[in-house]
């Protein structure tokens, strides 16, 4: 033993009630305890670390950079202890299956109705989370659902399956019109690019046949952008079916690679 104290969600949650009460004596009161106990526990917490995690003055408390970033982790962490303890005390289990865009595309409202049926004491949420692993990495969710590279070294994994791709279109593109695109045709527009969770990389093309590019970071930018006409997407099968919007239409991309 080194004599270090360890880290326990005791200190977490000092932090957090300290930051949503406002000041040390706020916070001493919520959690039942002494100003003089609050202080301990947050020194401890930063020697663990050892980071300074609040900026204090007389008036005010506010937390460092260092502070922003554990504060989150310790809301994430401190709400799956709590639910841990809800599904323990009261054997309500939940299960949580996170996903960038689409969800299981086609399949979801059959995967929904079959797990009911199968699993009914276990609630079923299909949760989308804005981040390349659908929340799996920041502890949003148990199981996620993607359409792009996974670390194999972090995750356990398996393949469900390949859908084929789809052109993104404003309903009035003269694209529309016909039954399926080519993707070497892409190179002649602008491509829209979802670069935080899309699936669509400029590695599908040649380096010497590359579309244009506009990059947004969020589903729904991205369809407000191809529904101006200015640019085209490519997107799984899935985004068909959970998507559909007035001023979006899809055609197939006939020989991309699923």
């Amino acid at each position: 033993m080194d004599g270090r104290t360890e880290l326990e969600l005791r200190h977490l949650r000092c932090l957090v009630e300290i930051v949503d009460a406002g000041s040390f004596t706020d916070a001493a009161i919520e959690l039942g305890i002494s100003q003089a106990a609050v202080s301990r526990t947050l020194l401890a917490l930063e020697r663990i670390l050892g980071v300074r995690l609040l900026h204090r003055t007389s008036r005010t408390v506010t937390p460092t950079t260092a502070g922003v970033q554990v504060l989150a982790r310790a809301r994430n962490l401190l709400a799956d202890a709590d639910e841990l303890v809800h599904q323990a005390t009261t054997g309500h289990t939940r299960l949580h299956i996170g996903h960038a865009w689409s969800a299981m595309g086609r399949h979801t409202a059959e995967f929904q109705r079959r797990w009911h049926d199968r699993y009914p004491d276990v609630e079923l949420h299909l949760i989308r989370h804005n981040t390349p692993s659908g929340g799996l990495a920041e502890g949003l969710c148990d199981l996620a659902v993607l359409r792009t590279p996974v670390d194999t070294r972090r995750y356990a994994h398996a393949l469900v399956g390949h859908e084929r791709r789809y052109v993104a279109l404003a309903s009035d593109d003269p694209w529309t019109r016909r039954r399926s695109i080519r993707l070497a045709e892409i190179c002649e527009r602008t491509l829209v690019v979802d670069r935080r969770t899309g699936t669509t990389t400029l590695d599908l093309w040649p380096e010497d046949a590359r579309p244009a590019v506009e990059y947004t970071r969020d589903v729904d930018d991205w369809l407000a952008t191809v529904a101006t006409g200015r640019s085209v997407g490519v997107t799984p099968q899935a985004t068909v079916t959970q998507y559909r919007r007035d001023g979006i239409t899809y055609r197939p991309l006939r020989d991309a690679i699923p």
